[in-house]
Order: C-alpha cells, then sequence, then structure tokens
C-alpha cells in the first residue's frame, strides 16, 4: 500500500512537469479540465482503477487503454505522452495524486481557491453562486472552485471547507451546539 508521505514525494514533481509542459503550451486550463474528467472517471469507475494499478497487467496494454480513454489519437498529445510516459516509468499508478496535486497548483497559479460543501440537497446555480461570493469575501481569492457533496444526515443547511477552515451552517451542528450548551 502506498503511504501518503510516498504518494506525495513523486507526485509533486509530475504534477509540476505537468504544469510547466501546459504552461509551455498554453494549455493549462485545457490540461485542467482534461484532470478533472480523468479523476471523475478513475473515481466513478473501480475497474478502470483496479486496471491501472495491477502491476502484473503489461505497460503496451495500459498505453492502449490510456490512449482509448483520453479519446484516442484525437487527445492532446501532450497529455497523452506525459501519461504514456507515466506507463513508461512505472508511475502510472500514482495517477490520480498527480492529476490532484496538477489542479492544486493550477488553483494556486489562477489564485482560485477549493471550497468542499456539503449539503443536505443538491444546490441550485443561485445557491452555488451565493456560497462562491461568501467563500472570495472571506478568502479574498480572484476565483473560487466547488467541490459539492449531497449528505441527508445534515437534516439543512450547509458545511462549508476552505483549507483549515470550516464553516458549519448545517441544522445537525446547530442542534449539536445548542445541546452543548444545554449540557453545560
Amino acid at each position: 500500500m502506498k503511504s501518503n508521505v510516498e504518494t506525495s514525494e513523486v507526485a509533486q514533481p509530475y504534477a509540476q512537469a505537468l504544469l510547466s509542459i501546459a504552461q509551455s503550451k498554453n494549455l493549462t486550463e485545457a490540461f485542467g479540465e482534461d484532470a478533472r474528467s480523468l479523476l471523475n472517471l478513475l473515481n466513478n469507475s473501480e475497474q478502470l482503477r483496479n486496471f491501472i494499478e495491477n502491476p502484473f497487467v503489461k505497460a503496451e496494454t495500459k498505453k492502449a487503454v490510456v490512449t482509448q480513454v483520453l479519446g484516442g489519437e484525437s487527445a492532446n498529445p501532450y497529455l497523452r505522452n506525459f501519461l504514456l510516459l507515466l506507463v513508461d516509468k512505472r508511475r502510472i499508478f500514482f495517477l490520480e495524486p498527480i492529476l490532484q496535486q496538477y489542479l492544486a497548483l493550477l488553483r494556486q497559479l489562477n489564485q482560485t481557491v477549493l471550497a468542499e460543501v456539503t449539503s443536505a440537497v443538491p444546490l441550485s446555480e443561485k445557491q452555488e453562486q451565493a456560497i462562491k461570493e461568501q467563500v472570495i469575501a472571506l478568502t479574498s481569492a480572484r476565483q473560487v472552485e466547488l467541490e459539492t457533496k449531497v449528505d441527508r444526515e445534515l437534516i439543512g443547511g450547509v458545511i462549508i471547507k476552505v483549507g483549515s477552515q470550516i464553516i458549519d451552517a448545517s441544522l445537525r451542528g446547530q442542534l449539536r451546539r445548542l445541546s452543548l450548551r444545554l449540557n453545560s
């Protein structure tokens, strides 16, 4: 099993190299979209994740699948070559942390903060926009990227996490705070 320290030490230089390639070709946002799509695919396909992480699958087979997943020959050649290099260097099983680190570097470059929002029900576009405005006011960032999750146990409201700061505006959180005050 990969440790977090080992993963971080391997992912960081590869993510920085990918950002360097993207910047030199003026493709940082395009790579960001591709990275989000690949991460979404990896999160939703356990079979693909297991295939990529399997050390017994031959490199040529992995290369064929990676090329196919990217959309064949029509895919961005720089990103495709980068992923094929990861296969050659036997680092493809670090793909997920590399892509996550790339997105973190891209957010840093664009002065964008990531806000993890957990709500009891799916948020409307208007609600998402209001949350983005609140986070911009709190952090003075240029842009906000939302990562939303639904947790029905919250009963109502939202929990917003930006970096190490957590804003709990959920009904469950309010009930817990009220309970603590009544018990003291």
